[in-house]
């Protein structure tokens, strides 16, 4: 098996190699269109790494008898590790202790700490429920909100499950 990366290339790039792929594995950056799919006389599969797959002309490969399939849950611990990592910075307001510290200044950092606080999370998919375990480590209470998920489920991950108007009110 070879592999190619093709991160960054033009429409009419991918056109011209891919008729030597047998599969190609895409993230939501790269737009498979029917023009793609027609050019790929040797595809067999397409893998989107990610849960969409709306960057793919879905017809156009079905048509060609190409397989689409995406990896739902694929980035779900990455993505909400990033969001805890996004609040952690919020919250000590690293930015502008950076831009502080790349001005030569060299300042007490202030901030606010996580236990005690509230996290709301709207939306408690995969995504939001890794969060709100992350983030109740930090002993943040967590409530949230989701139109889907039951308030039992929430409550057996430790969230307070609220209406959307308690939480935004």
């Amino acid at each position: 098996v070879s592999t190619q990366s093709t991160g960054g290339m033009k429409k009419e790039e991918l056109i011209k190699i891919i008729p030597e792929f047998n599969g190609l594995i895409v993230r939501s950056s790269t737009k498979v269109t029917s023009d793609v799919i027609a050019a790929a006389t040797n595809l067999k599969i397409i893998g989107r790494a990610g849960t969409g797959v709306d960057n793919i002309d879905i017809p156009a490969a079905s048509d060609a008898g190409i397989v689409v399939m995406n990896t739902p849950g694929g980035n779900t611990l990455s993505a909400a590790e990033h969001t805890c990592a996004l609040i952690l910075a919020m919250c000590r307001n690293l930015a502008n202790r950076h831009t502080e510290l790349m001005n030569g200044q060299w300042n007490r950092i202030n901030g606010v700490e996580l236990n005690g606080k509230v996290l709301g999370i709207i939306g408690l998919g995969q995504i939001g429920m890794v969060v709100a375990k992350r983030m109740a480590a930090f002993g943040m209470k967590v409530v949230g909100y989701d139109p889907i998920t039951p308030p039992e489920v929430a409550a057996k991950n430790g969230i307070e499950f609220l209406q959307l108007e308690e939480m935004w009110p």
